[in-house]
């Protein structure tokens, strides 16, 4: 979770929730007061999911083994690799220069 990405992101959620709440209820200050609840209810969550990936890494450094070292280890189980493709490509081709 990139934070300026997600403050970006909860900037326009928030001012599309304030235009939304405002032509719902045609009350600016009911708008604001709603806006002011979802900004704490989001930034609760975005608090709530970065302890979330801190005691995950907590439990994997614990274990010995580092993020990358999993996410290699569960891309090797699934056989494909992080970018969505497949670790072993076409078995039937020749590999070779021609």
């Amino acid at each position: 979770m990139y934070a300026p990405r997600v403050f970006i992101s909860m900037t326009g959620t928030l001012l599309v929730f304030a235009v939304a709440a405002y032509f719902i209820t045609g009350s600016l200050y009911t708008a604001f007061i709603q806006t002011l609840i979802c900004a704490v209810l989001i930034q609760a969550g975005y608090f709530v999911a970065i302890l979330y990936l801190v005691r995950r890494e907590k439990q994997l450094r614990d274990a010995g083994v580092t993020s990358d070292a999993a996410a290699t280890a569960k891309s090797s189980k699934e056989g494909s690799r992080r970018d969505g493709l497949r670790a072993d490509p076409a078995p039937h081709l020749p590999a070779g220069d021609t």
